[in-house]
C-alpha cells in the first residue's frame, strides 16, 4: 500500500508531499491544477516512461519518492530477494531522479536497479487505470491477461503448455533446416569426400608439427652443434697438451683436502668443491653421450621437410593448426554422414516432431477447457457489476474460438457486448461508447479487486469521464466497493464519487513571482463540504449547496458502511 508520495520539481509540482491512507483517497481540483501530473509522478516510481521534459522550468532535476507498506506481499518479497534488496521491515522506498543532462537514478531501498527491474516491482505495487486504458480493453492480449488472471490454475496449465509448444516449434524449425539442406549438390558431396580423404591420408598427429620443427632445426644446424659439442668435450677432458676442467678441479679437490688437515677454515669450501666435481662430471657424461649419439642424415632432413610441407599445405587450406585441420575433417564427416543418412533421419525426426506437436495440442486442449469454464464465471461476474452500474440489459461474453497453435495456446479471444435488450452481441470495440467502456472497465476492476493477484493499491484517473446522474452514483458505489478491499486513489470531477472519500485531497494552482505551482492538502470536514458543493453547483458554495453536500457525505458514509459489511461477509 502506498504510504507517502513526495515530488520535487515535476512540472507544476515544485515540492509536494502526500501521506495516503487506506481505503478511498479522492483527489479533486480545478481543471489544469495538476491532478494527472501527480499520477504521472506516481507512475515514474512504478517504471513508467520519464523524460527530462517533465523537469520544472528553471530547475536542473526532478525527483519522485514513494514509500510503500509491502507486508503480506509474498511474491514481491521473493522478487526483491532475487535482486538482493533488503525489505525486512516490510517497507519499500522507491526513488527516481532525472537531470536535465539526462542522468537517471533509480533506487529501491537504497539499491540501484534498472528500469526493467523497477517495472517488474511496480506491477506488484500499484494498478493505474485511466481513460486510455479503457481502449486497451479491446486488445486481445489484454483480454487474455484478464481471463488467465481470473483463475490461478490457468497460469500453471499455460506454463506447462508453453514448454511443450516451444519444444515442438524448435523441433519443427530443425526439421525445416534439414529439409533445406537436402538440396546440397552432388558436386559439394564429392568435394567434401575428397577433402576428408586428403586429410585422412596425411595421418596427422596432434603437435606433430612442433616435433618436426624441433628436429628440423637440429638437423639444419648440424655443423654448429658438432663444433660446440666437441668444444665442450675438449674443455672438460683436455687434450693437445692442455689440462681439462675435470683434471683441474680434481687437483683443486685434492689440495683443498690437504689444507683441511691443517686448518678447519677450509671445512666449508671442501663440500662445495666436491659438489662442483660431481656436477661437472654430470655435464661431461651428458656431453659425451650426446657426442656419441651424433648422427646427421641429410636424407632424414629432406624427409622431415617434405612432411612439414604436407602439414603446411593442409593448414593453409583447412585451419591454422593440426587441431583445426582435424576438427574440420570431423565436421565435414558429420555433414557427409548426415547426407548419407538423410532419409532415415528425416523419418525419425518427423515422427518425433509429430509426437511433440500432439503433446502440445493435448495440453492446449486442457488449457482451452479451463479457459472456457473461467470465461463463463468471469463474464457473469462482470455482467453482475454492469447491472449494478446502471446497465440492466447489458450482456457480455468472453468468447473463445479455435486458432492455430501459438504461445498463448490454441485459442482466439474476443469480448462480445450488447448494452440493450434485443440487440445482437458484437465485438466490444464496435458497439461500446466511451461512457460504456468506462463502466465496463470499472466493472472489470471491481471483479479483479476481489482477487489476491491484484496490486494492493489502485488508481482511477478520471474514469468517470462521460457519465453523470444516476450512473455517476452507481460508479461511485463501485469505486467505494473496490476501496473496501484495496487502497484506491481516484481523480474525479463528480461530487457523487468525491463524497465517498475516506480522505479528500485538494489540488490548488497558484502563481508567485511569475511562476505557477500546485499545492496539495487534505481537506478537513468543513472544507470538504465546500469542495463537494462547488463540484455539484459549479460555483461558490451557497447555504443550499452546502446543505446538499453535507447530506451527500452523510448518505455516502451509510453506503460505505454497508459495502464494507458486504465485503467482510
Amino acid at each position: 500500500m502506498l504510504r507517502t508520495l513526495t515530488v520535487w520539481n515535476f512540472a507544476l509540482l515544485e515540492h509536494v508531499e502526500i501521506n495516503f491512507d487506506g481505503g478511498l483517497n479522492i483527489l479533486t481540483g480545478e481543471t489544469g491544477a495538476g491532478k494527472s501530473i501527480l499520477i504521472d509522478a506516481l507512475g515514474a516510481v512504478l517504471g513508467h516512461r520519464l523524460s527530462a521534459d517533465a523537469i520544472r522550468t528553471g530547475c536542473d532535476w526532478l525527483r519522485v519518492e514513494a514509500i510503500f507498506d509491502i507486508s503480506g506481499e509474498t511474491r514481491l518479497h521473493e522478487l526483491l530477494a532475487e535482486q538482493a534488496i533488503d525489505d525486512e521491515d516490510d517497507s519499500l522506498i522507491v526513488t527516481r531522479q532525472i537531470a536535465t543532462k539526462g542522468k537517471n537514478v533509480i533506487l529501491v531501498n537504497g539499491c540501484h536497479v534498472t528500469l526493467g527491474t523497477l517495472r517488474a516491482i511496480g506491477e506488484f505495487l500499484v494498478d493505474i487505470h485511466g481513460q486510455h486504458e479503457n481502449l486497451s480493453l479491446v486488445r486481445s492480449e489484454n483480454q487474455f491477461a484478464l481471463l488467465d488472471g481470473s483463475d490461478d490454475s490457468i497460469a500453471r496449465l499455460r506454463s506447462s503448455y508453453v514448454e511443450s509448444y516451444f519444444a515442438w516449434r524448435d523441433m519443427a524449425a530443425e526439421l525445416e533446416e534439414i529439409k533445406a539442406s537436402a538440396n546440397i549438390s552432388a558436386d559439394r558431396m564429392d568435394m567434401l569426400k575428397w577433402q576428408a580423404r586428403e586429410i585422412g591420408e596425411a595421418n596427422l598427429r596432434l603437435h606433430e608439427d612442433e616435433e618436426l620443427e624441433a628436429e628440423i632445426n637440429r638437423l639444419s644446424n648440424a655443423e654448429r652443434i658438432t663444433e660446440n659439442v666437441e668444444g665442450a668435450a675438449a674443455l672438460l677432458e683436455g687434450g693437445g697438451g692442455s689440462e681439462g676442467l675435470l683434471a683441474s678441479i680434481g687437483e683443486l679437490q685434492r689440495r683443498i683436502g690437504t689444507l683441511r688437515q691443517f686448518d678447519k677454515a677450509f671445512d666449508e669450501a671442501a663440500p662445495m668443491v666436491e659438489d662442483a666435481v660431481c656436477q661437472l662430471k654430470e655435464v661431461f657424461y651428458a656431453v659425451q653421450g650426446y657426442r656419441d649419439g651424433l648422427e646427421f642424415d641429410p636424407e632424414r632432413l629432406d624427409a622431415l621437410q617434405s612432411r612439414m610441407d604436407v602439414i603446411d599445405k593442409l593448414e593453409r587450406k583447412y585451419g591454422a593448426s593440426i587441431e583445426d585441420v582435424l576438427a574440420y575433417r570431423e565436421k565435414i564427416e558429420k555433414e557427409i554422414e548426415g547426407f548419407e543418412n538423410f532419409d532415415e533421419r528425416m523419418a525419425a525426426l518427423e515422427e518425433k516432431c509429430a509426437e511433440t506437436r500432439a503433446e502440445a495440442e493435448r495440453q492446449a486442449a486442457f488449457l482451452t477447457e479451463k479457459r472456457k469454464a473461467a470465461a463463463k464465471k468471469l463474464s457473469a461476474a462482470i455482467v453482475e457489476q454492469l447491472v449494478a452500474l446502471g446497465m440492466p440489459d447489458a450482456r457480455l461474453d468472453v468468447a473463445l474460438s479455435a486458432s492455430n497453435l501459438s504461445a498463448r495456446g490454441a485459442d482466439a479471444i474476443e469480448m462480445l457486448f450488447s448494452a440493450n435488450a434485443g440487440e445482437e452481441m458484437r465485438p466490444l470495440a464496435k458497439v461500446a461508447s466511451g461512457g460504456e467502456l468506462s463502466r465496463i472497465a470499472l466493472a472489470i476492476k471491481t471483479v479483479a479487486a476481489a482477487g489476491d493477484s491484484v496490486a494492493q493499491s489502485m488508481v482511477f484517473d478520471e474514469i468517470d469521464t462521460g457519465i453523470g446522474g444516476r450512473t455517476a452514483q452507481m460508479v461511485a458505489e463501485r469505486i467505494a466497493l473496490v476501496a473496501s478491499r484495496k487502497q484506491v486513489l481516484c481523480i474525479t470531477h463528480l461530487p457523487q464519487i468525491a463524497c465517498m472519500a475516506d480522505v479528500h485531497y485538494y489540488l490548488e494552482k497558484s502563481a508567485k513571482d511569475g511562476k505557477t505551482s500546485t499545492d496539495v492538502r487534505a481537506l478537513p470536514p468543513k472544507e470538504r463540504a465546500k469542495e463537494i458543493a462547488r463540484m455539484a453547483s459549479g460555483a461558490d458554495a451557497t447555504a443550499a449547496s452546502l446543505t446538499n453536500a453535507k447530506e451527500m457525505i452523510a448518505r455516502a458514509a451509510e453506503i460505505k458502511k454497508t459495502l464494507r459489511i458486504r465485503a467482510e461477509a
